[in-house]
């Protein structure tokens, strides 16, 4: 019997049921904030992107971003498998956890874990340990998954990897793992991350700026000093410079940002905000 793992957010940070959910991902795409038009996928792309960081808060709040990288997502082709980095918001399970087995559950549909590529990253970085319950409550992976299906259907695995643990040297030695492990594979890494929390619009989105000239310029020691220095309190720095390390192994040559906007910019109250960004990284 396959181990499903049930969706935590559905009804609650995007549409609990397909038809309602469609049209919530379609909004998002056309929203103000957003790429302004419905992705339609290139079978033949170019298969050029190698990551993406996307936001992973309340569709409402920050589904309008995360479709910039999902537009991009469709106009390069069909991955096989998503390789997920989601920070642990939960405290549960080892400190960094990959579920190797089963299906999500879905209301879009049952996503199915790549078993293969799972254990193989668990055996090349010896650090990702196979932990079930670190994922049973985490929404920051979940929330990428209906943008996916919204693309692709069920035409492609997942390898969840929660980080529980987001210190410089473990982000780099997963980083290192799996792009060994993706170098023959149709894959994209997927950094779930959002950006400063709590602060005035101002002060976050100016502290933003500085870790994501950072990320841009592929420089994971660098985004860890200024998350250290300025104290950004985005949670998925440790994903984020997971996927910078993996990306320059697989030979990203460029990390563009693709949007950036607060929730004050969503429901226009700035005085307490958090950051979202899209950012990809391609051959």
């Amino acid at each position: 019997m396959a181990k499903i793992r049930r969706p935590t957010q559905a009804g609650a940070f995007y549409e609990g049921n397909a038809e309602s959910l469609k049209k919530q991902i379609e909004d998002c795409f056309l929203h103000k904030f957003g790429p302004g038009k419905i992705p339609e996928v290139v079978e033949a792309g170019t298969r050029k992107i190698v990551g993406l960081v996307c936001p992973h808060a309340g569709y409402m709040f920050s589904g309008s971003v995360a479709a910039h990288a999902y537009y991009e997502l469709a106009l390069d082709g069909t991955p096989e498998v998503f390789v997920i980095f989601g920070p642990n918001h939960t405290g549960y399970g080892s400190a960094l956890a990959v579920m190797n087995e089963g299906v999500w559950h879905m209301p879009l549909g049952d996503v199915e874990i790549d078993s293969e590529t799972a254990n193989q990253i668990v055996r090349e970085s010896r650090i990702v340990d196979v932990d079930d319950s670190a994922h049973r409550f985490e929404h920051s992976i979940e929330v990428q998954l209906p943008f996916l299906q919204y693309l692709y259907g069920s035409k492609f695995k997942i390898v969840p990897i929660c980080f529980l643990m987001q210190d410089l040297s473990s982000a780099r030695e997963v980083g290192q793992a799996v792009a060994k492990v993706l170098a023959d594979k149709n894959a994209v890494i997927i950094a779930s991350s959002d950006m400063t929390h709590y602060e005035p619009h101002e002060r976050a989105a100016k502290k933003d700026r500085l870790a994501l000239e950072a990320v841009e310029a592929m420089d994971e020691a660098k985004f860890y000093s200024i998350i250290e220095t300025q104290r950004v309190s985005a949670c998925g720095y440790g994903p984020i410079a997971a996927l910078i390390t993996a990306a320059k192994i697989l030979g990203a040559k460029e990390a563009k940002l693709l949007c950036y906007k607060t929730s004050g910019d969503v429901i226009g109250d700035y005085s307490s905000v958090v950051g979202y960004a899209a950012v990809s990284f391609k051959k």
